[in-house]
């Protein structure tokens, strides 16, 4: 019987997140807190960019849109925040910046494999392939109980699992 194999990935659905982003812009232009304060969040190149006239509004439209993430299935996870998730005054007003991470890290992948080794059925491979990390076994109830572990272990990055077969 051949090996059968998953990949563990970790992307992110821009489609989904730019419909966030939509969504969350409507929201700010009507709600009444968010009057006159110069709210807004809009994409810079790759960077998601919130700007408002004061930081706890900044923080604000984060949170909305991190609610509208949440909603659309697009985990927090992969929200890089810039300057450890605190708004800079730029001129006459607070910004804050996000990044989507996608892909696995190398530190991350070898986090993840020295896990599956340590934690996960004897019978399991698991190899780094670039940003992603394939793991294969003779039997398919170890790779689900490696898929169980995976998602049970709180790892800062968003894992998916692809090309089960």
């Amino acid at each position: 019987m051949a090996d059968s194999s998953f990949d563990v990935v970790s992307k992110v659905d821009k489609q989904e997140v730019d419909n966030a982003m939509n969504q969350a812009s409507k929201e700010i232009g009507t709600r009444y807190d968010f009057r006159n304060v110069g709210a807004s969040c809009d994409w810079s190149g790759d960077t998601i960019v919130l700007k408002a006239n004061t930081a706890e509004r900044v923080l604000a439209v984060l949170d909305v849109l991190q609610t509208k993430l949440v909603r659309r299935g697009v985990s927090l996870k992969s929200l890089d925040m810039s300057d450890d998730g605190e708004p800079k005054l730029s001129g006459k007003e607070y910004r804050l910046s996000a990044t989507l991470k996608d892909g696995i890290s190398q530190e991350d992948a070898k986090k993840i494999n020295k896990l599956i080794r340590d934690e996960g059925p004897k019978s399991v491979k698991s190899r780094i392939e670039g940003d992603e990390l394939r793991v294969s076994s003779k039997s398919r109830d170890d790779l689900q109980a490696v898929q169980q572990l995976l998602k049970g272990t709180d790892l800062d990055v968003a894992l998916q699992f692809t090309n089960y077969r």
